[in-house]
């Protein structure tokens, strides 16, 4: 079968999955109703595609916090990799490394941050944070990320409770007991592991995270101009406009839909990125001139693993960035510098 598109590694891995891991991975809150709005929100954006320039030279590249990466589209931190594919996240982090992107590596990675570090050495990680009750499992897991070179910590700041997923109640799901959290072995029993998440975790934490490190703090989960506001208040250098996938609040709104605010907040102050329904290149070339540095992908890449592993993520990459490339050239940009505001319309009802 070709693989043409994101959405036939979506059907391969649908088919070729376990059910148990498979409606893990695409399981959403209650209805599913922010989970499906991420993605048909794309479709109400327009563009104004200018005719008649050059762009027959392309320049598809962009920086994360001073850092060159080939194109805007990293990877976002996502749990359980080996669910996917044995190698789990190393393969992840070759595959970002291959394209040279950033791969932000998860809490809840099923390989540990060494193993993550060895197998792609020089590559541009984040490590993503969830705060647990006990603080000195966190600080460990900041210091450890920091000593292996990862250079941004990623703090998930919308998952205080786990959302209800209905048919990860119906399976009962949890790991298989061959997988383990490796970063989290022996702090507690991580079968239940939203009962270890601090659910008091404010923003005057984010001082106490400030303490522990010298690697750049990014907010993951931000949807209000209040908040986006909060975090340049509190000395972060990044957002990343997210609602986890819809996996946590139905409800909320689509993370297209949500970036206008946070960037008009943020006044090009900070950084800002986004995820959550990213499944084209046009959709990269809407989330950058919607205000976007970079955007990030989450189920696709587990799509890519589960097809072939690193060589099954890095196709998926190389298709968005050759629809993102081209997406910029029919629109009249040859540099991701000339993508702004001018580039899109929102339907009108």
């Amino acid at each position: 079968m070709a693989m043409v598109c994101l959405s036939d590694f979506e059907a391969y891995a649908k088919k070729y999955l376990p059910k148990i891991a498979w409606d893990f991975f695409a399981a959403g809150a209650d209805d599913c109703c922010t989970r499906d709005e991420n993605i048909l929100a794309y479709k109400r954006i327009h563009f104004r595609p200018r005719m008649l320039r050059d762009v027959s030279m392309m320049d598809i590249r962009t920086k994360l916090l001073g850092t060159e990466i080939s194109f805007p589209v990293g990877i976002a931190p996502t749990g359980f990799h080996q669910l996917a594919w044995p190698d789990g996240e190393k393969s992840t982090a070759r595959a970002a490394k291959a394209m040279n992107t950033c791969y932000i590596a998860s809490t809840y990675s099923t390989c540990t941050l060494e193993e993550i570090s060895a197998a792609a050495p020089g590559g541009l990680r984040w490590f993503q944070l969830y705060i647990h009750r006990n603080r000195a499992v966190s600080q460990q897991l900041v210091q450890r990320a920091e000593a292996l070179g990862f250079q941004g910590l990623v703090l998930t700041a919308d998952l205080p409770y786990t959302g209800k997923r209905r048919d990860d109640v119906r399976n009962g799901f949890r790991l298989p007991p061959h997988m383990k959290l490796k970063n989290l072995e022996g702090a507690f029993e991580v079968c239940k592991m939203s009962p270890s998440i601090d659910p008091s975790v404010t923003w005057n934490d984010i001082y106490w995270l400030r303490s522990l490190t010298h690697l750049p703090i990014i907010i993951k989960g931000i949807l209000t101009k209040e908040d986006a506001e909060l975090a340049v208040r509190h000395g972060v250098q990044g957002i990343i406009v997210s609602n986890h996938g819809g996996r946590q609040l139905d409800g909320g709104p689509a993370t297209i839909d949500a970036l206008v605010e946070v960037v008009e907040a943020v006044q090009g102050s900070i950084e800002v990125y986004l995820d959550g329904g990213i499944r084209k290149g046009s959709d990269v070339l809407k989330a950058l001139a919607l205000g976007a540095k970079c955007v990030f992908i989450g189920r696709p890449a587990l799509w890519g693993l589960a097809y072939k592993g690193e060589e099954g993520l890095q196709d998926v990459l190389r298709i968005l960035q050759d629809e993102f490339r081209l997406s910029m050239a029919l629109a009249g940009c040859a540099s991701v510098s000339e993508i702004g505001r001018h580039l899109v319309q929102f339907s009108k009802l």
